[in-house]
């Protein structure tokens, strides 16, 4: 396996430019996810490694070897697609076999190599079935053995769970995260589905409008997302976000004064002035249920979503939607007021202009990726 470099890397198409200068360093083993919504330029990035987009300016290495120039077949990487693209004419062993098959390997290696990979990905049973016989969990395990027994420097998926339903597609993910604990190889994942990202990836790569806008691991993207974007992408349900003025009360504590007036305490954010105008972002299971109404904020409930284990409480407040995840079941009636609370450990600040997260003057300095 190998680590993967890429340096400035820029594509346009004629004049315009869809990848930004990205720099990124992948290290050897690692799981990398590459996610944003779709036209952000994670496709191209990942076929830009792959060699099926020629790269603008700039480099990509792998394994210390710049690749510019290189063809996808020099590159010694495998790629998985959306489409499974299997031969529909050849076996499932056929479909793994034809790369070693077309580099004239010697016929009880590839034997032996096919025997190795089917039992790995439970295909044993399944070696002489052509891919209409199969189904599409399976056709997508066909295709990620075929990229496994060529055993590549890095593997690479382009959305390889996206024509699966979700149940299939839950599975899946836990098979290609213990496969890579198992190989150990460097790999590269795009998607568009944050759930896939957060549960897979070593790192993830929040990518929008073709410029990495943080890099980090799923608790530390989640955690501190560096700005309005990646705190609004990342997470199911959806961050909350509420604009205000960023307040000092007489009593030393530090808020936001919402536009309805309602004062939300936050930690003391650093870089922030008085009376600044700041976005406050809040997931939905950072905000309470106050029964009491006791130094709550009356919200009114504009929707009641039970989803079994928990219930997803919808309100409006200072006239902006809210969702409120509580393990309770509560039984509040349309229209009617109910008393939330912010947790301040757990709340973020934005600077509303540049979109960027004001962290918490506790917080230790970070470096940061955008």
């Amino acid at each position: 396996m190998a680590s993967i470099e890429i340096s400035n890397a820029v594509k346009s198409y004629g004049a315009v430019d869809v990848l930004h200068g990205i720099d990124l360093d992948i290290q050897d083993g690692e799981f990398i996810v590459l996610v944003g919504p779709s036209g952000c330029g994670k496709s191209t990035l990942l076929r830009m490694i792959a060699g099926l987009e020629d790269i603008t300016s700039g480099a990509i290495s792998i394994g210390g070897t710049v690749v510019n120039e290189l063809q996808p077949k020099d590159r010694d990487i495998a790629m998985v697609f959306q489409s499974y693209a299997l031969y529909p004419h050849m076996s499932v062993a056929e479909n793994m076999s034809y790369a070693l098959t077309l580099r004239k390997t010697a016929k009880e290696k590839i034997a032996d190599a096919i025997t190795n990979v089917a039992e790995i990905l439970g295909l044993t049973a399944l070696l002489e079935r052509r891919p209409k016989a199969l189904s599409g969990g399976q056709r997508q395990r066909v295709a990620m053995g075929r990229a496994i027994v060529r055993k590549p420097q890095a593997f690479l998926f382009d959305e390889p769970l996206s024509n699966l339903d979700a149940r299939l597609r839950e599975q899946m993910r836990t098979e290609i995260r213990k496969l890579h604990r198992r190989l150990g190889a460097t790999s590269v994942y795009v998607t568009h589905d944050q759930i896939e990202a957060m549960t897979m990836a070593d790192r993830i790569v929040a990518m929008h409008d073709g410029i990495i806008q943080q890099v980090g691991s799923p608790v530390e993207i989640y955690d501190r997302p560096a700005n309005i974007f990646v705190a609004s992408f990342i997470g199911s349900p959806a961050m909350n976000f509420l604009k205000g003025a960023y307040e000092i009360a007489q009593n030393d504590t530090t808020g936001i004064r919402l536009t309805d007036g309602s004062f939300v305490p936050v930690l003391p954010a650093r870089g922030a002035t008085a009376n600044q105008t700041v976005t406050l972002g809040a997931r939905p299971e950072h905000i309470a249920l106050v029964p009491d109404g006791n130094g709550g904020i009356p919200a009114r409930v504009e929707l009641i979503e039970p989803m079994g284990l928990s219930t997803l409480v919808h309100v409006s407040l200072a006239g902006n939607p809210v969702k409120i995840f509580t393990l309770d079941r509560p039984d509040f009636a349309v229209d009617s007021f109910i008393h939330i609370a912010f947790d301040m450990e757990k709340v973020h600040v934005f600077d509303t202009q540049t979109e960027l997260r004001l962290p918490p003057e506790s917080e230790p300095h970070m470096a940061r990726t955008a």
